[in-house]
């Protein structure tokens, strides 16, 4: 299935991949703050630079002009990053400022996210807080005399629960409680721990212990009941076929036109464009052309812009084979 976005997240989308003036996509030269989030390994990734206008005294009350990103993340990770760029920008922020703003604030001003994309939304906030983090040792600005926790020393200092992503406990922990996490599949929308091989979910340490941990343990609720009398079989009437489905015909034709829209202008502003050789139930069989047949990131660009754009506006299950 396609996920469910709001006109506001495509719009931005749209406009970023298609380098519309104004957007945000970029990285600034000789920035003031720097600050990285996720692995492009692991599928998301993303940098996160902003320039300030000094304050010729006081270096707290520098105010943000200008915010970048890269990302190599989905609609809604461009979406999110737009959205962060913008809210820091409209409201000339300073850095310290720029920390109030939440991945909530950032999903509010989308319209809302599919909760299986709110990881988007944290991966902006994090970026953001580490680029903080990297203006105050420029500047000087002692943040925690400020009253100021950044978690700077979580990655270094923390055990490692989510090996696949490498998050380690202390900040799983914050975020189950900043974000309210009650379950292990809202930690993986969230923030992806244990989306991956799941051996995380129920070891000793892993997430459901952190779960119990910061909410209490639930008491096991299970009771022995009687034996239920059997009952007379009744005749299941056939379902009838999902009309939302597509046919292969339909299938095929949608993916050809998220190529032609979403996808081949954008290689092409490179010198570089993509065929469809072959379709086959989900598996899509691409040979890129032009600049980006010979270029040492064409598997780079089939998985992270082809085959993520086919996966967020056809269908989840798609995967792109290059021949």
């Amino acid at each position: 299935m396609a996920w469910e976005y709001s006109q506001k997240t495509v719009r931005l989308f749209m406009d970023a991949v298609h380098g519309k003036p104004g957007t945000h996509v970029g990285e600034i030269e000789d920035p003031d703050g720097i600050g990285e989030y996720g692995s492009a390994a692991c599928g998301d990734a993303l940098r996160f630079t902003f320039r300030v206008r000094r304050h010729p005294t006081d270096p707290t009350q520098d105010v943000i002009t200008e915010a970048r990103y890269l990302t190599f993340g989905c609609t809604s990770a461009i979406a999110a990053s737009e959205a962060l760029c913008i809210l820091i920008e409209q409201k000339e922020l300073t850095p310290i400022e720029a920390l109030k703003i939440t991945n909530q604030d950032i999903v509010d001003f989308l319209e809302g996210l599919p909760k299986q994309k709110i990881h988007c939304s944290v991966m902006g906030a994090e970026a953001l807080e580490a680029a903080v983090y990297n203006w105050a040792q420029r500047r000087g600005v002692d943040l925690r005399r400020l009253g100021v926790d950044l978690h700077d020393d979580e990655q270094d200092e923390g055990r490692i629960v989510c090996k696949c992503f490498s998050l380690t406990e202390p900040f799983i922990r914050r975020k189950i409680k900043e974000l309210n996490l009650r379950t292990i599949p809202e930690i993986t929308d969230a923030i992806k721990a244990g989306g991956a091989c799941m051996s995380c979910h129920h070891v000793p340490g892993g997430l459901q212990d952190l779960l119990d941990e910061a909410w209490g343990k639930k008491e096991d609720l299970l009771k022995i009941l009687p034996t239920p009398v059997p009952l007379e079989p009744v005749p299941v009437k056939a379902t009838p076929k999902d009309e939302s489905a597509l046919s292969p015909y339909q299938f095929s034709k949608k993916v050809e036109s998220v190529i032609d829209e979403n996808v081949r202008p954008i290689l092409r502003k490179d010198g570089g464009d993509v065929e469809i050789i072959d379709i086959k139930d989900t598996l899509i069989y691409c040979r890129l052309s032009g600049a980006c047949q010979e270029c040492v990131g064409a598997a780079q660009t089939l998985r992270m812009l082809v085959e993520r754009t086919l996966k967020d506006l056809v269908d989840e299950r798609i995967r792109v084979i290059r021949v």
